[in-house]
C-alpha cells in the first residue's frame, strides 16, 4: 500500500525559510515521480515542483523557481521542499503526491496518491 506523509509546516515570518518533508512508502522509491503542490483558501491546487525518486530529473513552476528547491534522500525514501524568501502569498496547505508512471507532470489530476497536507502560514 502506497503511503505519503508530509511534515515540516508551520508559522514563519516574511522572508523566512522552511523545509518540508515527504516520506513515501509502499513501492520502490526510485520508481516514483513525486510532486509538491499547494492550495490556498478559495484557490485551485497549484503545482510547485516535481522530481523522480532517483533524483535524476526535476521540474519547477516558474512562480517558485529560484526560491524553492526540491530534493530526494533515497536512503530515507523522502523528498524535501526547501522554501526560502517566503511571502504572505505562500500561505497555503502544502501537499505531496506520488505519480506511478512517467513522465514528470505539473498536473494534479495525473497523480495517484496524496498526503494529508501540512499547513504553512507566513505572518508577521
Amino acid at each position: 500500500q502506497v503511503r505519503v506523509v508530509e511534515s515540516g509546516g508551520g508559522l514563519v515570518q516574511p522572508g523566512g525559510s522552511l523545509r518540508l518533508s515527504c516520506a513515501a512508502s509502499g513501492r520502490t522509491f526510485n520508481d516514483y515521480y513525486l510532486g509538491w503542490f499547494r492550495q490556498a483558501p478559495g484557490k485551485e491546487r497549484e503545482f510547485l515542483a516535481t522530481i523522480k525518486g532517483d533524483g535524476g530529473t526535476n521540474m519547477y513552476a516558474d512562480s517558485v523557481k529560484g526560491r524553492f528547491t526540491i530534493s530526494t534522500d533515497n536512503a530515507k525514501s523522502t523528498i524535501y521542499l526547501q522554501m526560502n524568501g517566503l511571502q504572505f502569498e505562500d500561505t497555503a496547505i502544502y501537499y505531496c503526491a506520488i505519480k506511478l508512471t512517467q513522465p514528470l507532470s505539473p498536473r494534479p489530476d495525473s497523480y495517484d496518491y496524496w498526503g494529508q497536507g501540512t499547513q504553512v502560514t507566513v505572518s508577521s
